[in-house]
């Protein structure tokens, strides 16, 4: 057995900050359950994007070698987490498994902390928005966004005539928020519009994507923008985390239609009014920016679904439909260049052209409409690739 690096321990309380940690490093929180149901796994994914939290083994395995063994099948580049109140019991177990076991406070507290080891007060930078670029700027970033965005021409040449309207009446004091609603099937690049915009302006932090998918219950307001003052968890809530902790004006709310009115009535109110307003009254200021609501739905049922007058305050509607093979096969390009440069920063020119050639020839593009299923195909063949070449 190859002992890991390290067990880092946690208190549940502060789970979010925990994962808002990793997420600003792009790396991913999974629970070692999912392994458990697939072994296989372990060796299919590659574990400088993964942190696996191993808590759930506590209770699930009764037998120290049994949990062992399912360790000992990540490689080193995996970083693992559990629940502080294992840690002694973990210490014990695992020692054959980590060399250290650290607390994430004391792991991140370089991070934070001045030569005399006071907290470091962050300055909050303001969000880089679309309405305060200079004209040379606004050239390269729809050179940036045009090469970020694959295929979908149409809406590119809509989307930069909408810009254009955009920042001279927003400097009008005549419209304060863009919207786009883009609709079409699972997979073909709407939350890509996001992405692109936030990295074409310059993002270096996360997104500020909220999914409306895990916001279809009766109660769903107070977990988007908090519960009201007194209550139990009260807080700002995850839509206002999201954008704080963003560096740029772009906000994503995927799968729109799966909410319900309530929400609805709010972003109603966003959009008219250019400002977001928490249960506590805490208010974020909207001016500039651009909020890119996308939806599964059919054009047919988009007015089944969206009120008459939420429908009139998107400045933009438009259906994505199922990429060409050129620009299929663009993205694959594009990601196997990306995941071979951050396995190159991990092990410095351990691949080389030749090996993303292996990997390119291996995927027909013609087979894929849905790009997630085409971006779980590179992923599998780039570690296909990567076992043959070390064993």
């Amino acid at each position: 057995m190859i002992l890991k690096d390290e067990l880092l321990f946690y208190n549940p309380s502060k789970f979010r900050e925990l994962k808002r940690y990793f997420e600003s490093v792009d790396k991913e929180v999974l629970t070692i359950t999912e392994y458990i149901l697939n072994e296989e796994l372990a060796s299919e994914q590659l574990g400088f994007d993964i942190v696996i939290d191993i808590s759930s083994l506590y209770n699930l395995y009764s037998g120290q070698f049994q949990a062992e063994r399912l360790i000992d099948k990540f490689d080193q580049n995996f970083t693992f987490i559990a629940d502080i109140k294992y840690k002694e019991d973990f210490k014990n177990e695992f020692r054959f498994c980590f060399e250290n076991f650290i607390d994430f406070e004391d792991f991140i507290s370089n991070d934070d902390r001045d030569d005399k080891g006071n907290k470091i007060k962050k300055r909050k930078k303001p969000h880089k928005k679309i309405i305060d670029l200079e004209a040379n700027e606004i050239v390269s970033f729809f050179e940036k966004f045009e090469d970020s965005l694959y295929g979908h021409n149409k809406f590119k040449d809509d989307f930069k005539e909408i810009v254009d309207s955009f920042r001279v009446f927003n400097k009008l004091g005549e419209h304060k928020i863009l919207s786009l609603f883009l609709m079409g099937d699972s997979g073909v690049g709407k939350t890509e519009v996001a992405r692109a915009i936030h990295k074409s302006l310059g993002g270096e932090s996360k997104l500020a994507k909220v999914n409306f998918g895990n916001y279809s219950s009766d109660n769903s307001l107070n977990s988007l923008i908090g519960s009201p003052r007194g209550y139990i968890g009260s807080e700002d809530g995850e839509l206002f985390i999201r954008v704080e902790e963003s560096d740029t004006g772009v906000i994503l709310i995927d799968e729109f239609e799966k909410s319900n009115s309530t929400l609805f009535n709010y972003f109603l109110d966003v959009l008219e009014n250019g400002k977001m307003v928490s249960s506590l009254a805490h208010e974020i200021d909207l001016n500039g920016f651009i909020i890119i609501f996308t939806s599964n739905i059919s054009k047919e049922d988009f007015p089944k679904l969206i009120s008459p007058e939420l429908r009139s305050r998107f400045d933009y509607k438009g259906y994505f439909s199922i990429l060409k093979s050129i620009d299929k096969l663009k993205y694959v390009e594009f990601r196997i260049n990306s995941i071979v440069r951050k396995f190159n920063n991990f092990y410095p020119n351990a691949l080389d052209e030749d090996f993303k050639y292996d990997i390119l020839i291996e995927i027909d593009v013609e087979k894929y409409k849905n790009m997630r299923d085409l971006n779980k195909r590179i992923k599998k063949i780039f570690v296909e690739k990567l076992m043959a070449k070390i064993y």
